[in-house]
């Protein structure tokens, strides 16, 4: 196929141009080289025809599109959004710059879309309440977590609820800027699709880890902030109490998900997660990566940031079912990886 694949530059990007490109495919990547991500501006000789525009420019997607059957659409403004400030450049970034490119893809009639997602659009997920069973849970305020009460509490007894796997049919229930400029863009691509007959797969990302991770940017994962601090000889931090739970998956094998769904997906608007279905607690990853790296012992600080959401694992069982993916990067493997960088 010829593809479209915007943010092609970036962390997850340049592992999905690869796989692209593996699987004999033939690549234009879109990418603004933002100087927030980019900030030397260079990309480090990408293996495709590059196209240096940014997607609110509705005259370069144009272009873009010219001779394209389908759009890999990564590029994002990403990161957590803590501060109300961040809300217009996420708004801009990433829903107004999908609006742009979905109105192009209709003007060019290129039909098929596989999204870059992500398991923020869930917040909390699905706790399991002894009482009450699976439930939603309330918002974390910021007295109890002040107090060091972490767990988000059943919203009818206010007990405090066990983490469970979250399907794609969970409650979507974004907490923070990110994860609200996420739950848009897909909102936008259910509605292009049913104007336009097109078919959408939206990928919800679950935390990807891998080479070429960013750091020490606003955009770095907890893994990266992690081995960053490692490698200056200093304790990783962990936040609250080091038991948040979070499924940690390989960048190569998110790049392996975005492509069998540009492939084999090609009728209606379907979601999927993409982890590696072990869950892990940020606290267990500190420990490996310190232990792989020889580094510092991590230390548990009792910080919290009111956006951040406690559990959030995934059921990544359709994905596999329905597209034939699984992942192939073991998480000790991934961690040593990590290390040799």
């Amino acid at each position: 196929m010829r593809v479209l694949l915007t943010g092609g530059a970036g962390f997850i990007g340049r592992h999905v141009l690869n796989e692209l490109l593996r699987r004999g495919h033939s690549v234009r990547v879109l990418d603004s080289l933002r100087p927030d991500v980019h900030a030397d501006g260079k990309t480090n000789s990408l293996d495709a025809e590059l196209m240096v525009a940014d997607v609110r420019d509705s005259a370069a997607i144009d272009r873009a599109l010219v001779g394209i059957e389908a759009v890999l659409h990564l590029a994002a403004k990403v990161g957590l959004g803590v501060a109300v400030s961040d809300l217009p450049d996420y708004a801009s970034s990433n829903d107004a710059g999908t609006a742009e490119l979905l109105a192009g893809m209709a003007r060019a009639g290129v039909n098929r879309l596989t999204l870059a997602s992500s398991m923020v659009v869930y917040g909390e997920g699905i706790g399991h309440c002894p009482e009450h069973g699976p439930v939603r849970p309330a918002p974390r305020n910021e007295a109890a977590l002040a107090a060091g009460n972490f767990e988000p509490p059943c919203p009818h007894c206010g007990r405090p609820l066990e983490a469970a796997l979250v399907t794609e049919d969970a409650p979507l229930d974004p907490r923070n800027a990110y994860a609200s400029s996420k739950l848009a863009q897909e909102f936008y691509a259910s509605n292009w699709a049913r104007v336009t007959g097109g078919s959408v797969a939206a990928l919800r990302y679950h935390n990807v880890y891998g080479p070429g991770m960013p750091r020490d940017t606003p955009y770095a994962g907890v893994a990266a902030i992690f081995t960053s601090a490692l490698r200056r000889g200093e304790a990783p931090k962990v936040f609250e109490d080091g038991r948040m739970r979070r499924d940690f998956v390989h960048v190569r094998d998110v790049a392996a998900a975005t492509v069998r769904a540009c492939e084999a997906h090609r009728d209606g608007v379907r979601a999927f997660n993409v982890g590696s279905g072990t869950p892990r607690t940020v606290g267990e990853m500190a420990r490996a990566l310190a232990e792989t790296l020889k580094g510092p012992v991590p230390v548990v600080t009792g910080h919290y940031r009111l956006g951040d959401v406690r559990h959030i694992t995934a059921d990544s069982s359709r994905l596999r079912d329905e597209l034939g993916w699984s992942p192939q990067v073991d998480f000790s493997d991934g961690m040593a990886e990590l290390a040799r960088l």
